[in-house]
């Protein structure tokens, strides 16, 4: 069995984070595996306050993972503070796992602030050049870039400036900011597309946690980039479709959508 380990927050409402990264790693057949590096109390419609956890502990949870189940791939979500960056980057350059997705998540789907915008810079420092695949939402790619986004044009411009910060492979993605829900992959050389019938749907709280853990996962099967983000996209879609219709704000994903309807 392959096994993928996520390091990333804990939303205690199930939808986003550690608990929706293990559940697409449960639903791909894979082994996962979890390190907290914050605990996130949120629910669909906001989020109240986060917890860090401390950079020592946080090294010694991956500690214990790499020393007895050594991970197939990594996903990387949640990293609030430059601390709790470098101490991950640093174990990812100990360990040197074979696949990183990192999710470089800067705001909950509600659009409160997960990442205080002045610790961008010790991300693009100390963690980015660790991904073989970064997986910005625009906004974010906004932030990473440096620049505004409003086309598939855009979204192309902004991975090609990504990519030089120091990632292998870069995914844009587009969601409901853009018609279509076009994803752009710009892997140093080209650019790839991925494009679906748009959705019209609130139940979308955790999609960028479950899109990138659902990459790891098939990345850690085998798949290429750009295979593993097809087949993640397609996932991810159907989970939106058959989402439970939870919550007061921007519901779950139904994850086992292949599983149980």
């Amino acid at each position: 069995m392959k096994k993928v380990l996520t390091i990333a927050g804990s939303d205690c409402s199930g939808g986003a984070g550690i608990q929706a990264d293990l559940k697409t790693m449960a639903a791909h057949g894979v082994f996962g595996m979890s390190v907290i590096v914050s605990v996130v109390a949120e629910n669909t419609a906001r989020v109240i306050d986060i917890q860090d956890i401390s950079p020592e502990m946080i090294e010694k949870q991956i500690d214990a993972v790499f020393e007895d189940i050594v991970p197939d791939a990594v996903k990387i979500g949640m990293l609030s503070s430059p601390a709790c960056m470098r101490a991950v980057s640093g174990k990812l350059a100990q360990y040197c796992p074979p696949h990183v997705v990192i999710d470089p998540v800067m705001f909950a789907k509600n659009g409160d602030a997960l990442m205080d915008p002045a610790s961008v810079g010790a991300l693009i420092e100390t963690v980015l050049p660790h991904a073989e695949l970064l997986t910005p939402n625009i906004p974010e790619a906004q932030y990473l870039a440096g620049m505004e986004i409003f086309t598939p044009e855009d979204m192309e411009q902004a991975a090609r400036r990504i990519w030089e910060k120091g990632c292998k492979n870069v995914l844009v993605k587009g969601g409901q900011n853009m018609a279509g829900a076009v994803d752009v992959l710009f892997d140093g050389s080209d650019v790839r597309r991925f494009e679906i019938k748009q959705l019209a749907t609130k139940n979308t709280h955790g999609t960028g946690c479950t899109l990138s853990s659902a990459i790891a996962s098939n990345l850690a099967l085998g798949y290429t980039v750009p295979d593993a983000v097809e087949r993640a996209k397609a996932y991810v879609t159907e989970a939106i479709v058959h989402a439970p219709g939870l919550g007061h704000g921007c519901g779950p994903l139904n994850h086992f959508c292949r599983t149980y309807f």
